[in-house]
């Protein structure tokens, strides 16, 4: 995917929407709307009680997700109907290590390639606690994907980088997740800092709302995502427009239209 973005000079498009939110029934589609809109890769949120790392719009929907007993077993199902309905892009399961853990490590990482998603993003799972984790993913070809932030010294990011195997996930600021305004303006200079560290792509999350945002982290990461701003989306659509809305709304940030289409 990474390959193909960089032959085609554009910056690789992640959207996050959390498993179960706003409902079971709307998952599959809302990710079927991602792709269609021009998603490069998905990450889909596994429900958790406690997302530390997630501010007030993904919290919200977690919660909800979780009041409706949705788990990583669910979230691997929806993975699964979401490929048999023809869904080519690569999944990423994102969220905390608790539910791994209580589905087992060697387990959710065999399961999930037989579901057909791709990697594993775990929040609160340092390198040095992930080795089992990580040997259960590369065993069944599921990536693990490390996550740094602007706080890491140089050293450390060495050391995370090398538990990676397809990229590195760049936390543009010192906070959770949420809409802003604008990027740091140091988010360059800490991509460089992780450059000097790793060859693999990297992409970079938290904070990014909009198709210009997207287009400055291009200028000097690989990939980009974007979360609350997609849950925000769905929030405010009519129920029975909500998918249709989340494909415009990654149509507007990607500039891709679908074949014999005039757009929204």
């Amino acid at each position: 995917m990474f390959e193909r973005c960089h032959a085609e000079g554009r910056t690789a498009f992640m959207p996050y929407v959390t498993a179960g939110y706003p409902s079971r029934p709307e998952t599959v589609p809302i990710l079927l709307a991602l792709e269609a809109g021009g998603a490069d890769a998905i990450e889909l949120g596994v429900p958790f009680s406690d997302p530390m790392a997630d501010g007030a719009t993904i919290q919200h929907a977690n919660y909800v997700a979780v009041d409706h007993g949705v788990s990583l077993r669910d979230c691997l199902e929806f993975v699964a109907e979401a490929r048999s309905r023809g869904l080519r892009a690569p999944v990423i399961l994102m969220g905390y290590y608790n539910p791994v853990l209580a589905y087992g490590e060697e387990r959710a990482a065999a399961d999930a390639a037989l579901a057909g998603a791709d990697g594993f993003i775990v929040v609160d799972l340092p390198p040095e606690e992930a080795a089992r984790f990580v040997a259960a993913c590369r065993g069944n070809d599921i990536s693990f994907v490390p996550l740094v932030a602007p706080t890491t010294s140089d050293q450390r990011i060495g050391k995370i980088a090398k538990v990676a195997d397809a990229f590195v996930y760049c936390v543009s600021v010192t906070g959770t997740t949420g809409q802003r305004a604008s990027l740091p303006a140091e988010l360059a200079e800490f991509i460089a800092r992780v450059r000097k560290q790793t060859n693999l792509p990297l992409a970079v999350g938290f904070g990014i709302s909009r198709r210009e945002h997207v287009e400055a982290v291009g200028r000097f990461a690989d990939a980009a995502v974007i979360g609350s701003a997609i849950i925000a989306t769905i929030d405010a659509a009519d129920e029975a427009l909500r998918a249709q809305r989340v494909r415009e709304f990654v149509e507007n940030v990607t500039g891709h239209m679908q074949a014999g289409e005039n757009g929204p």
